[in-house]
């Protein structure tokens, strides 16, 4: 499977598979070594380890984006695995052309995940109406949507934490968002700039520029 992963990899100009790992422990050693844009992680060690996995990923090499691999996960699992640092969740059974949009995503620091995975909350969304953000709550829900944290969208807009946390609250009560990690799958739809990956058309890329995947 490994073979097949990095041979559809290596047909693609646009991407580079620098490697692979049988353990979740080699993998973070080849991580520090190699410096990959994206992580896509097998759920077969098992969930927990597999979220200390994604959690000990980003103190290894922050600018890694871990990619969830998974047969199914519960919703709850999703945004578990969204709070802990994982950018993208990908089911086994979707298709190469899915799989290539998912890492490229994930690599411009966008959230990915799947309909058939957040059915509930992409519904849920889908039954409110559009809600009236101000351009600065706007401009923080844009700067969760890549990752930031409270502190880094402060540094950003050169306002305070605690102005940020506020905002957030606006945002939540005008949305209706459970937390920050639902704003962030669901925030391009939000702001009516996208579908939230869900099988969109790929965007125009740069085929000199490549995204580093590690398998």
């Amino acid at each position: 499977m490994l073979e097949g992963l990095a041979t559809v990899l290596s047909r693609d100009a646009e991407f580079e598979c620098i490697g692979s790992a049988s353990t979740l422990t080699g993998a973070l050693d080849a991580i520090r070594e190699h410096h990959p844009d994206v992580v896509l992680v097998d759920q077969s060690a098992g969930l927990k380890q597999v979220f200390q996995f994604v959690s000990d990923v980003k103190s290894t090499w922050a600018h890694c984006h871990p990619v969830l691999w998974v047969n199914d996960l519960a919703e709850i699992d999703c945004f578990r695995a969204l709070q802990l640092g994982a950018r993208g969740i990908l089911k086994k059974t979707v298709a190469v052309a899915g799989m290539l949009e998912c890492i490229r995503a994930v690599s411009r620091g966008e959230v990915w995940i799947e309909n058939s995975l957040s059915d509930y909350a992409v519904g849920a969304m889908d039954r409110r109406s559009a809600p009236r953000l101000t351009p600065r709550e706007k401009e923080i829900v844009q700067h969760v949507c890549v990752g930031l944290k409270n502190k880094e969208i402060a540094e950003a807009l050169n306002i305070t934490p605690g102005t940020v946390k506020v905002h957030l609250m606006h945002i939540f009560e005008k949305t209706g968002v459970k937390d920050r990690f639902e704003l962030a799958v669901q925030g391009r739809r939000l702001l009516g700039t996208d579908r939230a990956h869900e099988g969109s058309p790929p965007e125009t890329t740069h085929p000199e520029i490549k995204t580093k995947a590690f398998a």
